[in-house]
């Protein structure tokens, strides 16, 4: 698999987003400052908690298949590759990871079995579209931590998936997860969230490592990434972070990861976190403190990493 040099953009866009002249701008502004070859379109499903059966995908809180195929065919207008991942989020704030049923069933209790024939619909619909686009890569969710120990119900969903849809198939499992998901074996690609503190990349690779040659299966970062907010290089996962800006803290970051995934041949690449539909002036970048990293010191080490 040729290396991936992505970036995730406008994360869980809703409807009218990727359909906007901006946002259209903001993309082709991310190839030319970066020099992707690749980008991740990540849309959010919903259910309304954690132990909540059923998965909205058809609201507002997504844009319309049209609108969809239309931002896909853009990006591959502009030469980019496109990865499509369907994730699922819950409206209450309470983070997927945490979506979790009784193992065994309980009547008049909420069960896995409901959940994962909601969430294969949600799935199956969006490999759908990615069949018909062309999509370099499909990845069937993201950090779903509790939910990975349904290794059954997985494998079906992975068939199902392949059953539609004849490019990559892959997982986001979440950072210090890769050597707990036991199913790796029936993706094509296995992937995961990188948010490692600086300094600890070394270690965190080594363990990785042990699963790619395991499985003996491409590799790659779906998501990594870090704000540009003082303490972030240190906790990067922390979005609720709060504090002073800080370009250089993200910079440096970035120098890390970069340096440390580099030097691992087995590492097929990243789509970083993230790069917004509506790009903030340059006049007013000192003071963003998200995990874009345009127009930021970050931005110029991207790109370095990326020219390569």
């Amino acid at each position: 698999m040729e290396q991936i040099k992505g970036i995730t953009f406008a994360p869980f866009p809703y409807f009218g987003v990727l359909s906007s002249m901006e946002a259209r701008d903001s993309l082709t502004m991310m190839m030319q400052c970066t020099e992707a070859n690749c980008v991740l379109f990540a849309l959010t499903g919903l259910q309304n908690t954690p132990q909540s059966e059923e998965i909205d995908f058809e609201s507002n809180f997504l844009p319309s298949d049209l609108e969809l195929k239309n931002a896909i065919h853009f990006a591959q207008s502009l030469g980019l590759k496109v990865i499509l991942k369907p994730t699922v989020n819950c409206k209450n704030g309470v983070w997927r990871a945490f979506i979790n049923f009784f193992d065994n069933e309980v009547p008049c209790e909420p069960k896995w079995r409901n959940w994962f024939h909601s969430y294969k619909q949600f799935q199956l619909h969006y490999a759908q579209i990615a069949e018909e686009t062309h999509c370099f890569m499909f990845i069937m969710g993201c950090e779903m931590v509790m939910a990975e120990r349904k290794e059954a119900e997985w494998r079906d969903l992975t068939a199902e998936v392949k059953s539609i849809y004849h490019g990559y198939v892959s997982y986001n499992t979440d950072k210090y997860q890769e050597d707990h998901v036991t199913w790796w074996d029936c993706v094509d690609v296995i992937s995961s969230s990188g948010y490692y503190p600086i300094g600890s990349w070394k270690t965190e690779l080594d363990r990785i490592e042990q699963v790619v040659y395991r499985f003996n299966k491409p590799f790659f970062f779906a998501e990594t990434g870090c704000m540009s907010v003082t303490g972030s290089a240190y906790v990067p996962n922390k979005w609720e972070l709060t504090g002073e800006a800080n370009m250089i803290e993200q910079a440096r970051w970035y120098e890390d990861m970069f340096e440390h995934t580099q030097n691992r041949p087995w590492v097929n690449g990243y789509c970083l976190w993230s790069w917004p539909a509506r790009l903030y002036s340059e006049n007013n970048v000192l003071h963003d403190k998200s995990y874009s990293f345009y127009a930021k010191d970050a931005e110029t080490v991207v790109r370095r990493y990326f020219s390569l």
